[in-house]
């Protein structure tokens, strides 16, 4: 008996991965929430401040920031120092192409709280092109 979920959200940009997820009711900014150059979630305030990203499967609120997002993603990801992938409630058009542009997996806007839905340390399986999650 399997007791895997599954959550449906829109079609996203990316590959299909698989990976451990971070999980917090906060939102998200590449330039603002992140130590590019440790790994780590830097601002104070943020709800994962100190904990690490790279290859987690970050499931997360709602998208923060401008133009400069697209490029610090793809900069993450060439430096194998970004997350596996992004699952928010909802992302903003420049966090859209800002994935698309790095190739990092994104999945948003959920037929539920996806940060209600999936826990921190969770095996799940991203895949945007038919814009599912599953939590094993």
């Amino acid at each position: 008996m399997s007791t895997s979920k599954k959550f449906v959200g829109h079609k996203g940009v990316g590959q299909k991965v698989t990976g451990v997820a971070l999980v917090a009711k906060d939102n998200f900014s590449a330039r603002y929430d992140l130590d590019r150059g440790t790994g780590i979630f830097s601002r104070p305030a943020h709800k994962l401040f100190g904990q690490s990203y790279v290859g987690k499967v970050l499931v997360l609120d709602l998208s923060k920031g401008g133009v400069a997002t697209a490029w610090m993603l793809r900069e993450m990801v060439s430096r194998e120092m970004a997350p596996a992938a992004l699952l928010l409630n909802s992302a903003n058009p420049i966090m859209a192409q800002g994935a698309a542009f790095a190739d990092l997996p994104l999945v948003d806007r959920f037929e539920t709280d996806i940060t209600q839905a999936i826990e921190t340390g969770s095996l799940v399986t991203v895949d945007p092109a038919n814009g599912t999650v599953t939590v094993e």
